[in-house]
């Protein structure tokens, strides 16, 4: 149970929208490509090694219906599209910041490196 909740059924509620928001390997990377600035399709695709096209464009859109990031459509020609973290995507930046500590510290424990 967490500081202060009395019901753990609550937390697990919390937790469990967390989870779902930000679901499967790709989402939390991609969020993290994103927090150094806004960046088009092919740029995201080059910043989060492994991840096919089809994918990530099911994923911006996850995230772009979580109000995570948005998207940009510029009256250009050919039309250009750009991505950008959301205030509410920015929220993350202090978990990101701890997943990367601690991944650093299990890659250490497990894999001694």
């Amino acid at each position: 149970m967490l500081p202060g909740e009395k019901d753990c059924s609550k937390a697990m509620l919390s937790i469990k929208d967390a989870l779902e928001a930000l679901e499967g390997r790709w989402k939390l990377l991609i969020l993290y490509a994103l927090c150094s600035g806004p960046m088009r399709f092919s740029e995201i695709a080059r910043a989060v090694p492994g991840i096919t096209d089809k994918t990530l464009t099911k994923e911006l859109k996850a995230l772009q219906a979580g109000k995570l990031i948005r998207r940009t459509v510029y009256d250009t020609s050919p039309p250009a599209v750009e991505y950008t973290i959301t205030a509410h995507g920015k929220s993350l930046r202090n978990l990101l910041h701890e997943l990367w500590r601690w991944g650093l510290a299990h890659r250490k424990e497990v894999i001694g490196k």
